[in-house]
């Protein structure tokens, strides 16, 4: 399946020009291991969690979904990290990871390495652990009244560092708008537009009974 793994088993190099101010935040875009796939990490309702954002070979389905009305869900903003709450007094955040390559839940944990690095972990029954780490492509999304992150074009590629989320562009915008995240620039996807968004739009994460 071309969108193996996207939870649980997944890379690592540098998204440098952040902070250690920011080094604790999950949240922003992370490139997977082997890096057919982007997941975008927000917080939603005092929850992080992580949806399917840019896609190597895009119109992916769930299709190892044992729900059989999922089979033909795309994989394209599909909730992977899954109402992960913080563990009082540490910089981690556990609840459930979903693997489109079996179809199956895992508890999980994620914890921030550095500005640059996400390490995720999961489990089924207390066994068959396994984990790896994310890389980081887009830098942390601001906490908004909606968690907005861009829906317009992504933002180019250039070699500079990217603007922090909520930059102006050029006239300043009205105090009450949210502010945009640089999280939908994709390296390798100049110009394409950000289908995805603020996950904690998406029905699956909106509608989720907490």
């Amino acid at each position: 399946m071309r969108l193996t793994i996207y939870t649980g088993i997944l890379l690592a190099s540098g998204f440098t020009c952040l902070t250690p101010a920011v080094a604790a935040d999950p949240t922003g875009d992370w490139r997977v291991a082997d890096e057919v796939a982007n997941i975008r990490v927000a917080q939603c309702n005092g929850s992080m969690w992580g949806a399917v954002a840019w896609e190597k070979a895009p119109g992916g389905r769930d299709e190892n979904n044992p729900d059989v009305s999922k089979k033909n869900r795309p994989t394209m903003g599909m909730p992977t990290l899954i109402d992960m709450k913080k563990k009082p007094g540490v910089d981690q955040w556990e609840g459930q990871v979903y693997n489109a390559k079996d179809g199956q839940l895992y508890s999980a944990t994620i914890t921030p390495v550095g500005a640059d690095q996400l390490e995720i972990k999961g489990c089924v029954m207390g066994f068959l652990c396994g984990g790896e780490t994310w890389t980081r492509v887009g830098p942390p999304i601001p906490a908004s009244p909606a968690n907005t992150a861009a829906k317009g074009g992504a933002p180019k590629t250039t070699g500079a560092a990217p603007k922090a989320a909520g930059t102006a562009a050029a006239a300043p915008a009205p105090a009450t708008a949210a502010p945009k995240s640089a999280a939908a620039a994709k390296p390798g996807q100049k110009g394409v537009a950000d289908v995805v968004g603020d996950i904690c739009l998406l029905p699956e994460i909106a509608g989720f009974a907490h």
